[in-house]
């Protein structure tokens, strides 16, 4: 059963938000607040596949939510949902560690595509944990079977959207890889979100990977056109 822990604190949009994702086939747990989904996320031990977090809550706000379940999981899906379309709080919630955004109101079939879209992510994520494969590149050795990133040895935590980047640029050393051929690998051909969402990844993952992230030797950019990795 795909599983979605869904946290908004207006009951309407929570209730309809609720109906639409189990039509889909989702087993919904829904909370009002950022008090109980963090009770929840713990006491179901965070088995969640995806998460759907509104910002704007009284007490303890998505964006923290979304920082807590982020430290306890790299695995789970996480898309932050907002009344506000101001270009801050898109890029402050994906650089605490959500996946994809979306900005109210939104109509039924694009939340379930968009919660889709990261749902396969993190299934592909599971389904993969048998592949012994290798990756490595200079001081980089990304193993598929375990999902992890180490560096010189030493351990980088990544998310699934992170991962993925990883991954698509080690299996394509040196070649200048555009915007959108980064995004339709790893958010889908159908994805229906900003594009830019791409260049705050980059910039989340140059500040994991980096010794200085302003001043990248490994993720640079292509100006123009997109990105490149450099061994």
């Amino acid at each position: 059963m795909k599983k979605i822990l869904v946290v908004e604190d207006e009951d309407t949009i929570r209730e309809f938000v609720v109906i639409n994702l189990q039509r889909a086939g989702y087993e919904v747990t829904d909370v009002p607040n950022g008090e109980e989904a963090l009770k929840v996320f713990e006491e179901r031990s965070g088995d969640f596949d995806v998460a759907l977090l509104d910002i704007m809550m009284p007490g303890i706000n998505g964006f923290e939510v979304c920082k807590e379940i982020r430290k306890k999981s790299s695995s789970i899906g996480i898309i932050l949902l907002s009344a506000k379309s101001q270009e801050m709080d898109k890029v402050s919630g994906l650089m605490m560690g959500a996946d994809d955004y979306v900005t109210k109101p939104f109509s039924p079939s694009e939340l379930v595509a968009r919660v889709d879209a990261i749902h396969r992510r993190v299934t592909m994520s599971k389904d993969r944990e048998e592949d012994s494969e290798v990756l490595s590149s200079g001081p980089f050795v990304l193993n598929l079977k375990s999902r992890s990133l180490k560096k010189s040895g030493r351990d980088i935590d990544l998310t699934q959207v992170e991962f993925q980047i990883m991954e698509f640029f080690l299996r394509n050393p040196e070649v200048a890889l555009e915007r959108q051929e980064i995004l339709n690998k790893v958010w889908g051909e159908n994805y229906f979100g900003d594009i830019k969402i791409v260049d705050v990844n980059i910039r989340r993952l140059r500040m994991k990977i980096e010794d200085q992230p302003s001043d990248p030797k490994h993720l640079v950019t292509v100006w123009g056109l997109g990105y490149k990795w450099l061994p």
